[in-house]
């Protein structure tokens, strides 16, 4: 309950905007009841956030280099608006944390993140060797799909007044898997069948 409450308030407030006073105020608690779990702010924001690294790292986890480049794209493509549509505050919290020069994560970033990107940077680039994908770098393709998938919770009240009333219904994560995927997999994939 208590790292519920800490997500609505450090997503909404970033790390310096958050108190403790607030999070127990959402949470309906007392502030010497969350201090009982957890000794600071700082304590439940890192509690948080390892929470949202774990959950926030999945769907580069599941990018796999032994099926079709194509399939993969667009099923991360996938993922990651899924995660935008499902989590958004989480998307904020962790937008915020980058934005404030990551005070919290820059472990988290420097290691596990930049672990993982390196190990699927590999498999771009196995593919780019087998000539199923267009020489990009690896790097900045990531940083784009990450940057184009996460707009939709990090800037969703931008989205949804552009769309308006028609368009910023729950079918705004399809019309954008659609686009998105088009946009990277025809700017990737080699067609075999054109000269």
């Amino acid at each position: 309950m208590i790292l519920e409450a800490a997500l609505d308030v450090f997503s909404a407030n970033g790390f310096r905007g958050a108190t403790v006073d607030q999070i127990a105020e959402t949470a309906g608690m007392s502030k010497p009841n969350v201090l009982y779990y957890f000794r600071s702010k700082e304590a439940v924001f890192t509690a948080l956030i390892a929470r949202v690294m774990e959950v926030w790292l999945d769907p580069l986890r599941l990018f796999d280099a032994e099926k079709d480049p194509e399939s993969e794209i667009r099923s991360y493509i996938r993922r990651k608006l899924e995660m935008a549509r499902d989590f958004p505050r989480e998307s904020r919290l962790f937008a915020n944390e980058v934005i404030q020069g990551a005070p919290n994560t820059g472990v988290f970033l420097q290691g596990e993140l930049k672990d993982l990107v390196d190990e699927k940077a590999k498999v771009i680039r196995a593919w780019q060797r087998a000539g199923k994908l267009r020489q990009v770098d690896p790097y900045h393709l990531f940083f784009s799909i990450w940057a184009t998938t996460q707009h939709y919770a990090d800037f969703d009240v931008q989205v949804r007044a552009v769309l308006g009333d028609g368009l910023s219904g729950e079918g705004r994560f399809e019309d954008a898997a659609r686009y998105l995927e088009t946009l990277f997999v025809k700017g990737l994939i080699i067609d075999r069948d054109q000269p």
